[in-house]
């Protein structure tokens, strides 16, 4: 065989490789756990009705704004392919992102989407040109922005950021880089911040940067839109909702203020495989570093699923799987590929699933354990993980 048709042949088998990845296609609900495609048995399911229930939801506490679904990262680890196409079909019509790049990929999913909004603005002349030719709309919160856009011929619509508190992108003079705008032909579609503690019921800085925008915003201009409410803004500042809320976590699920839950359901499943199944006598010690010692005759079980797919590695010897309604200890230290579950009182075997965040197991209860929130364990799951739409 020559040179070229063994690079033909590689090619081809290549093509053939890529149209299995599990984690870029949509797998049919009824798909057996242990035959996904030629992919590891590691799998976030997307729950595409809870999906749309979340964002019906939050549409009803918008009070008449309009939803800008914050897909950015992924759709949070969700698989954008998956939740994209879905909420537009749901009514959704703005999305925001973190740049242009992701920009671009909505915008090949959703040729019609009305706005596709860039929260950290562009970085470079490359984004501005992106920008420009897809009619993404940034978000600027500086002089920087302005002249790149303007210097990519950028002529649609842009979001002001304004700093009322957070302390992180924001403009400290918003009326001037307006004026900026104005006289490079930049169009202005509104005017947003973004809460720092909106999580925490009554914090003062909530009512301090509520006024605060308020105030710009009569002042700047009355006559265009305003965006504050994240998902937890939603929560705390109902009265704020102006013309667009932004809401992300909600969206896939997690309540972004514990103590007033919205009714959101998780919209990810994450579930891992039984692989083999070890009868380990009293005594002996599991997994790396010998972490653990049997304080009795078990029975454990190795799980497709480990740090490699995002499964946080602080959950070693305190986190938890459910199987068949029970929550079972996660033993020894977790491994790239795997983790080990004491399966002492079930009757395990090879194929049996396990949920290590979902509907009996919220992902905010696992992230708790190890000091962290779900928008980490969520984005953590990376693209080795198989993400199906059921």
């Amino acid at each position: 065989m020559s040179i070229i048709e063994t690079g033909s042949s590689l090619q081809s088998l290549a093509f053939k490789w890529q149209g299995r990845l599990c984690s870029h296609s949509t797998i049919d609900a009824n798909t057996p756990y242990h035959n996904t495609n030629g992919m590891r048995p590691a799998i976030a399911s997307i729950n595409i009705a809870n999906l749309k229930h979340n964002f019906d939801l939050l549409s009803q506490h918008a009070r008449g704004a309009e939803v800008m679904a914050v897909v950015k990262a992924d759709a949070y680890g969700h698989g954008l392919h998956l939740v994209a196409p879905a909420l537009f079909e749901s009514g959704c019509r703005h999305f925001a992102v973190t740049d242009a790049s992701e920009g671009m990929r909505v915008r090949k999913l959703l040729a019609d989407a009305e706005s596709i909004v860039l929260l950290s603005g562009v970085f470079d002349a490359g984004d501005a040109e992106l920008a420009t030719s897809a009619k993404l709309t940034p978000v600027i919160t500086g002089t920087a922005h302005a002249r790149l856009l303007h210097k990519a011929g950028f002529k649609e619509h842009v979001w002001i950021k304004i700093n009322t508190g957070m302390q992180r992108l924001g403009s400290d003079d918003p009326a001037a880089l307006m004026a900026q705008c104005k006289a490079y032909g930049i169009k202005i579609a509104g005017i947003m911040s973004h809460l720092a503690c909106a999580d925490r019921l009554g914090h003062p800085l909530n009512r301090v940067q509520a006024e605060a925008f308020s105030k710009a915003h009569q002042q700047l201009a009355p006559d265009l839109s305003a965006s504050l409410l994240n998902s937890a803004g939603v929560v705390s500042l109902p009265e704020h909702t102006f013309d667009f809320i932004r809401p992300g976590i909600a969206l896939y699920g997690s309540e972004p203020v514990a103590e007033e839950p919205l009714g959101l359901k998780p919209v990810m499943q994450l579930t891992g495989e039984v692989m083999q199944v070890h009868r380990i006598a009293k005594g002996v010690s599991l997994s790396y570093g010998a972490s653990y010692t049997a304080s009795k005759n078990m029975a454990v079980a190795v799980v497709s699923l480990g740090y490699g797919d995002g499964l946080p590695r602080h959950l070693s010897n305190i986190g938890s799987a459910i199987y068949q309604n029970s929550r079972l200890p996660i033993v020894g230290r977790i491994c790239m590929d795997f983790c080990l579950i004491d399966a002492t009182d079930h009757d395990m075997k090879r194929g049996d699933v396990l949920e290590f965040w979902g509907e009996q197991q919220k992902a905010s209860e696992v992230a708790t354990l190890i000091d962290t929130i779900a928008y980490e364990l969520f984005t953590g799951i990376n693209s080795r993980v198989c993400r199906r739409a059921v």
